[in-house]
């Protein structure tokens, strides 16, 4: 009867240290597979087959770009990273089977998301403005910093400190603009500057030259112009008369009386001597007045080609 009792109180006992076995944790380079603690798999290897109560783990490394980088009790390995060179990173450690890729920053760019080894991702680093220098130059932690340029100096955005400006007189050259913060001097050879007063005279006395040329010309063609066209001469009313006087006492000179022969009777041929002494009177009459009409013409003539009688008036 006491071997009973002590049978039914070992039986529980045994089935409470059973279970008390069961959730005893696996050592430190063990994980739990079902009911078993199975050896893990060294860095750079990954579990092919688990263990059972009869053999160990299987385990085969990593392949293709694939790493565990701890022991572990993983059928698979997982993936490095990849470097992104649009992200501004860069391969600073290749993947191997035991460790991921480490990236770094792309020059110009500094870290935003740093890790113990490398960084996850990068920024750009900012750029200076015209009129700023660069105080502190960036770097693969750190963003760049920029200050403003004061006084006579200038940086285009890309120096590391302000410049003064060229000083161009003392080059002995002249200023031809003038330094602002983002730009320096320009400078130029000396030149014999044109004040705008001497530039307006002269701009005016070729204009007044001009026009006293026009003018002249002007009145030399008018001139010609009526040299070529025909003249009229007009005589005054005291010429004319007085050339009619003239003839006129010129016809009566050569009219004589009539003598007693002349009037005597026709003779025999039906003539007489009055008759012909009055042809030859009235032919010397006609001759007479040609020659006076011929020396009046003469005396027009004379009179056109003297500038100085004033009865003409030539239009």
């Amino acid at each position: 009867m006491a071997q009973f009792d002590t049978l039914i109180w070992t039986v529980p006992i045994i089935l409470v240290l059973v279970s008390i076995g069961s959730c005893i944790a696996c050592g430190r380079a063990e994980y739990r597979i079902r009911d078993e603690c199975c050896p893990m798999c060294s860095p750079g290897n990954h579990v092919h087959r688990h263990c059972t109560e009869f053999t160990s783990t299987s385990c085969v490394p990593c392949v293709d770009s694939t790493f565990l980088d701890e022991p572990n009790g993983l059928i698979k390995c997982k993936v490095c990273i990849n470097c992104d060179p649009g992200l501004g990173l860069m391969v600073k450690q290749r993947c191997t089977p035991s460790s991921d890729t480490v990236c770094g920053t792309l020059e110009g760019f500094y870290c935003l998301d740093p890790t113990k080894d490398g960084c996850r991702a990068a920024q750009r680093h900012s750029s200076c403005k015209p009129g700023q220098y660069i105080s502190h130059t960036g770097t693969a932690s750190t963003d760049t910093v920029c200050s403003d340029c004061t006084g006579d100096t200038y940086s285009d955005g890309s120096l590391t400190s302000c410049q003064p400006h060229t000083q161009c007189k003392s080059l002995g050259l002249q200023e031809l603009r003038p330094g602002t913060h983002w730009s320096n001097s320009e400078c130029g050879p000396q030149s014999s500057r044109i004040e705008p007063r001497i530039i307006i005279g002269v701009v005016a006395s070729v204009l007044i030259a001009l026009a006293t040329i026009t003018i002249i010309l002007r009145r030399i063609f008018v001139i010609l112009r009526k040299k070529r066209s025909p003249t009229t001469v007009t005589f005054s009313p005291v010429t004319v008369n007085a050339v009619e006087e003239w003839q006129t006492k010129e016809l009566l000179s050569l009219m004589t009386p009539l003598s007693d022969e002349e009037t005597k009777p026709l003779d025999d041929n039906g003539s007489s001597s009055r008759g012909q002494k009055g042809r030859l009177t009235s032919q010397a009459v006609t001759s007479q007045s040609a020659s006076v009409v011929q020396k009046s013409g003469a005396n027009t003539e004379e009179m056109d080609s003297d500038d100085s009688l004033t009865p003409c008036h030539v239009s």
